[in-house]
């Protein structure tokens, strides 16, 4: 590759690779330009590490004439034997890169090289890739060309991955940002936030259904146990709910001690509302399910866990969403907080009933039939009694 093709290719990285819209489309087109100007490649990855709770990384593979592939890794796969015996190991942790010629014996001490012998790679180099906040990501980059990759065209693609590593790094950086706001601020007020809804009194409201519940007896259990313990207990607890809450088609709001919030959004079709109070209704019996089959041991007994769900539907008039800047940068999501307050004297009829699953007038209605009305209750916050719902194939505990 002459040094006016590879200047133009830097030279479109720098200005932000404009012509693409994803990092999928930015991966595929930098190597169809490469490969235009004469780099014999054949499988070239990236691998990028995330700040998220579960995930340790993403990875997107290109190969010639097919679709960029993308996948994500847990934490699990730092100790396994796939990880450390693979020369990517080596560049995470020691920020070297690592070129193996497929014909030296020295190769096969990756297993991962076997695999791309038998594609017919010929060779083989792993780059980091170096974020300005210090951090150590990787690239990999095979040819299948008798003799592999010349002198020049590795000094090419050396020359290439310090632009690559820096754009990178501008789309992990906006990735890592709509992360973290959707998981401490919900998914839709993370995307007003990034789309500059950040002055004091924007507002917005939504229809949904309305998910909130706690843990029976968290009191006396957080006073009778170390706090690690207790920690230990809600992130089992939390478990058994989010992914229930989040694989029907509902976002957490946020976590209150023993309590979650979360809501169902509802579009404006006829049928969405029924549709999607089936799916609260389903996520609250698998969360049901998952807790009762929560066992903690503490001591020499084993711990059971009980908790009750609140279940709701509330229109735009019911609930409504406030962002508000509270002095300069620091943000909050208020007004989800008033309904919390407002229907708490709902949550605890659950215990004093024994139920675990109840639901308002609105919500009961809308799902049909099997429920059992459980009477009129004075309920904290409202004027009048509220009539209040148990499921009828739940029997009292």
């Amino acid at each position: 590759m002459n040094a006016t093709e590879l200047q133009k290719i830097v030279d479109w990285l720098i200005d932000g690779a404009r012509s693409t819209s994803s990092p999928t489309q930015m991966m595929a087109e930098i190597c169809e330009r490469l490969v235009e100007a004469g780099l014999p490649l054949w499988r070239v990855g990236v691998f990028v590490r995330t700040l998220h709770p579960d995930v340790f990384g993403r990875n997107f593979i290109w190969r010639p004439g097919a679709e960029v592939t993308t996948a994500t890794a847990g934490f699990d796969v730092i100790d396994s034997p796939e990880y450390i015996n693979n020369p990517l190991a080596i560049v995470f942790g020691e920020r070297r890169e690592v070129r193996c010629r497929l014909d030296d014996p020295e190769s096969k001490r990756f297993p991962f090289l076997d695999e791309m012998r038998e594609e017919g790679v010929t060779d083989y180099i792993a780059l980091p890739l170096l974020f300005i906040d210090g951090s150590t990501h990787a690239s990999s980059w095979t040819t299948k060309r008798p003799g592999g990759f010349s002198d020049g065209e590795l000094a090419t693609l050396r020359k290439i991955v310090t632009p690559l590593a820096r754009i990178i790094e501008i789309v992990n950086l906006r990735r890592t940002a709509s992360i973290l706001l959707d998981t401490y601020v919900g998914n839709r007020a993370g995307e007003r936030i990034l789309g500059g809804q950040i002055r004091r009194g924007h507002t917005d409201t939504m229809d949904a259904a309305i998910w909130l519940s706690d843990l029976r007896g968290f009191t006396a259990l957080s006073d009778r146990l170390p706090a690690e313990t207790v920690v230990d207990i809600l992130n089992r607890y939390f478990d058994c709910q989010v992914s229930a809450i989040r694989n029907h088609g509902g976002e957490v709001l946020k976590f209150m001690g023993d309590g979650l919030l979360a809501v169902f959004p509802i579009a404006e079709q006829e049928d969405e509302v029924h549709q999607v109070c089936a799916r609260v209704l389903e996520a609250a019996r698998e969360s049901r399910a998952s807790v009762e089959a929560m066992h903690y041991p503490i001591g020499e007994a084993l711990e059971r866990f009980r908790f009750g769900v609140l279940t709701h539907p509330a229109e735009h008039s019911d609930l409504k969403t406030v962002l508000s800047a509270i002095g300069g940068p620091m943000l909050f999501l208020i007004g989800t907080i008033l309904f919390k307050h407002t229907f708490r004297g709902f949550l605890q009829l659950s215990g004093r009933l024994n139920r675990t699953i109840v639901a308002s007038a609105g919500f009961a209605g809308v799902c049909g039939v099997g429920w059992a009305d459980l009477g009129e209750f004075p309920i904290a916050g409202f004027a009048n009694a509220e009539r209040v719902y148990g499921l009828a194939d739940e029997s009292p505990a």
